[in-house]
């Protein structure tokens, strides 16, 4: 089984994109994240015209996830629970049922924490939401995946020029010491269990020739459970849609799981 993430920045502007990799690649499983619509704007038929069902968090010309899946959804949770007042649409969870029992399937867009000092304290706090929340998950005891852009560098070689993200709130101690935070609870980091070579990136800015220049970051991420990590198979970046017309400054990251 193959499972897809991707943060494909506005779905309407790029999904022509959108539908040619899904049609390409055909993951079992996709995890979009900044789609920036509402539910009922989602181009819910492209991607079921491809043989996906869907379930849309959304939030207008912000955030907003998607869940596109192959086999029926049997359960989806919209939000991530810890806060009645946060409103931003940054986490969906859905269960899909395979052979052994189940798949669980959590698709977040992580804040970036730049800007004002309280979006870096909104951060923070998501993450010990999320870390939360995995801790709850690890009690099931049952494979799941974490899938999305969680706006994090781990470590110096998942970033082009570390001294120049040292102040970043994607690179900054208290940052990576949180999503450490999560490995620590028994998360597997699916691409780095598959590859340890530096420079390895799913970001390149639209801004100074990013792209051109590889100067760019890795910071989608696919974290698995231990029951999904013992089923690792490969994990890969596919950095070709990043060079196509109108393209996303992220780019995919597919895990392959023997479910």
């Amino acid at each position: 089984m193959k499972i897809a993430t991707w943060n494909i920045n506005g779905v309407k502007a790029r999904i022509d994109a959108a539908t040619t990799w899904l049609r390409s690649a055909s993951p079992d499983i996709a995890c979009l994240q900044e789609i920036k619509c509402m539910d009922e704007a989602f181009p819910l038929s492209a991607f079921e015209n491809l043989g996906y069902n869907v379930a849309v968090h959304g939030q207008k010309g912000f955030n907003g996830v998607a869940l596109l899946s192959k086999m029926p959804l049997d359960d989806v949770t919209p939000g991530l629970a810890g806060d009645p007042d946060d409103v931003q649409a940054r986490y969906i969870e859905g269960v899909i049922s395979i052979p052994s029992g189940v798949l669980r399937v959590v698709n977040i867009y992580l804040p970036n924490g730049n800007g004002a000092p309280e979006k870096f304290v909104y951060k923070l706090a998501w993450m010990s939401r999320l870390r939360e929340r995995v801790k709850e998950l690890l009690t099931y005891e049952e494979p799941f995946v974490i899938a999305g852009d969680y706006n994090v560098i781990p470590a110096p070689e998942d970033v082009y020029n570390p001294a120049a993200w040292m102040d970043d709130a994607l690179f900054r101690p208290e940052t990576r010491a949180h999503f450490q935070a999560l490995l620590n609870l028994g998360l597997t980091d699916a691409f780095r269990a598959c590859h340890d070579e530096p420079h390895q990136f799913t970001f390149w800015d639209y801004q100074a020739g990013a792209w051109q220049k590889n100067h760019g970051l890795r910071i989608d991420h696919l974290l698995l459970s231990p029951q999904a990590a013992d089923r690792l198979v490969a994990c890969e970046i596919d950095a070709d849609p990043r060079s196509w017309e109108k393209p996303s400054d992220h780019v995919p990251i597919v895990v392959e799981l023997s479910l």
